[in-house]
């Protein structure tokens, strides 16, 4: 078991950069996009679907999974990827982003997080302690300490209080896990907070830095600023991580997003809106979206995208995806999923190649005016 990270290109007029890391006998090629999984599945999608549109990596969510189906379950099975048959790389987050926002009741304070369940009011305790004991149970690859991410609009007070409280719980989680045998094969991300507020964020990221996490990830954005104060924050606290580490930008899959932010040297990335706006019938192709629910799409006999090669658009016309959602069949949410995954890899796979070959600055130049203008 073992983890490295090396860059093999930076590009001569950005600080985007050409990687790869090697986890557990696993290579991933970054920049990546990791598809999420929250409760042990890409939703509509198996496994081995999931291989195919060339995922490496996908996430996992602790709040979830202890909720449901429960560490005992998951002890039993011997992690989550052998519970679901995932062979592929894994991470999970914390949960503290879930707490914040589905939790019904919550009460924060140094320790922990009291909270209700959403689903049923049922009474969790998290601490960075029983959070690790989680992770360590799930089995993922990469761990995430428990955090405090506050809202966009939060005032500096309190984005410095929950900056603290993350660095103390940083601080735990890190000694707790170093101290246990997973930490030879489980590698735990600090999660750089501070809100809105330039000063925090590099306070946030040079403690954590001096904590020397094997990798480091961007919380606290994409959570309603707008993406020009998401690139500013960015732009700034990236001055102050390690370079040396893979840095994740948590949240994030709007291309206008990963662009920006791979300018600015992130190496990693999840968000749910590809296979959720798959399953609302948005396809995203590099001509923009199409919405396939239009009723201008009832006879078209033409595929999602031409050059795409995915199974859905070597196989079926828009006519058929249009009919499927208009009749309810639950093949609507499988085929659009595959679709909008696997373009995210092919999105990856090009921005990657731009890197390889020194023309990043052209390609987000190019891909912004394809998309935005």
């Amino acid at each position: 078991m073992s983890f490295s990270f090396n860059v093999l290109k930076t590009s001569s007029q950005t600080s985007a950069r050409l990687g790869k890391i090697e986890i557990n006998g696993i290579e991933i090629d970054t920049p990546v996009f990791m598809p999420v999984g929250t409760k042990a599945t890409v939703k509509a999608l198996t496994p081995l679907m999931i291989e195919e549109t060339e995922s490496k990596i996908i996430l996992a969510n602790t709040y979830h999974l202890v909720l449901k189906p429960g560490l005992e379950v998951l002890k039993k099975f011997g992690g989550v990827k052998k519970f679901m048959a995932w062979k592929g790389a894994m991470l999970t987050d914390s949960g503290g982003f879930q707490v914040f926002s589905l939790a019904k009741l919550r009460n924060i304070n140094n320790d922990g997080v009291e909270f209700s369940s959403h689903i049923d009011g049922s009474k969790y305790l998290f601490t960075p302690k029983s959070v690790m004991e989680a992770e360590h149970i799930i089995g993922a690859d990469f761990i995430m300490c428990l955090d405090e991410c506050s809202k966009a609009d939060a005032s500096y007070e309190y984005a410095k209080e929950a900056m603290l409280r993350t660095h103390k719980w940083a601080k735990e989680c890190k000694d707790y896990h170093d101290s246990t045998p997973n930490s030879e094969y489980q590698y735990l991300g600090g999660i750089i907070q501070g809100g809105m507020f330039d000063d925090l964020r590099k306070e946030s990221a040079e403690t954590l830095v001096n904590m020397n996490f094997p990798f480091y990830s961007i919380g606290g954005l994409s959570v309603g600023e707008t993406p020009e104060k998401m690139h500013d924050v960015l732009s700034k606290v990236m001055l102050y991580t390690d370079k040396s580490k893979p840095r994740y930008l948590m949240g994030v899959s709007e291309p206008r997003d990963i662009l920006n932010a791979v300018m600015e040297g992130i190496d990693m990335f999840d968000c749910v809106m590809p296979t959720r706006n798959a399953r609302n019938g948005e396809a995203f192709t590099m001509n923009g979206i199409v919405r396939i629910r239009n009723s201008k799409y009832r006879t078209d006999d033409t595929a999602l995208e031409d050059k795409c090669d995915c199974y859905t658009c070597r196989n079926f016309s828009k006519a058929y995806l249009n009919h499927l959602d208009k009749v309810h069949e639950i093949l609507f949410s499988t085929l659009m999923t595959i679709h909008n995954v696997r373009f995210m890899q092919r999105f990856m796979k090009d921005l990657r190649s731009s890197i390889e070959n020194d023309r990043f600055a052209d390609y987000r130049k190019d891909m912004m005016l394809k998309f935005y203008e």
